[in-house]
């Protein structure tokens, strides 16, 4: 996390001493500054490339015990192995590998989150669904269960793929959709300046 003020964020002299790092979203100024046409933002966590090695090696496991097993004596437990090794390195190769990395693009008409390096799961939320955007400073997987696409009655849905800054989407329909990426409050300066304002509240808002 940077810790020297931003352009349109509060001045160091009235930052309030009583806010949390856990707590919640909370608003970023605007800025004057001529935003860009596109912007694109990412965050990226290599400790899931330690759980990848895991799902690496439960898939080489099962494929060894494939090739190299004797399959005359004791089928039906050996194909169990086999199956069970193989799914379980598939598994954890796809979950940790698709939430190594994040990538987010901002132009005037949606927003578009790509996950891992293939691009997969993707979703895009056009922006006169969003009615605001916040910046938060500090996601963790314990605000959300862990790691990856996250869903929470009671709090929205999230991307989570490392602790940090991230970016509170506040959606029409009464939900969120929280982004962990890293500049996120340059991420919502520039969400906002794409927002067109809503009868009674400025854009944004």
């Amino acid at each position: 996390m940077r810790d020297h003020p931003h352009e349109g964020a509060a001045a160091p002299e009235s930052h309030d001493p009583t806010d949390d790092a856990d707590g919640p979203a909370r608003p970023v100024g605007g800025s004057h500054a001529e935003l860009p046409e596109v912007w694109h933002g990412s965050a990226t966590n290599r400790i899931q490339w330690l759980l990848a090695a895991i799902g690496a090696a439960c898939l080489a496991l099962g494929i060894e015990l494939a090739v190299d097993s004797n399959w005359t004596s004791g089928l039906a437990p050996l194909v169990m192995s086999v199956v069970g090794c193989v799914a379980a390195g598939l598994l954890v190769l796809f979950g940790t590998l698709a939430f190594v990395h994040v990538a987010v693009r901002v132009d005037r008409e949606c927003l578009e989150v790509r996950c891992g390096h293939i691009g997969v799961p993707r979703r895009r939320i056009p922006l006169d669904t969003v009615v605001g955007a916040d910046f938060t400073p500090q996601v963790t997987p314990r605000h959300w269960g862990g790691w990856g696409y996250r869903w929470r009655p009671e709090q929205g849905t999230a991307v989570v793929v490392r602790r940090g800054e991230g970016v509170v989407l506040r959606l029409g329909d009464g939900r969120t959709f929280t982004i962990t990426v890293d500049d996120a409050e340059v991420a919502v300066r520039v969400i906002r300046g794409r927002l067109r304002p809503r009868k009674g509240s400025p854009a944004g808002a």
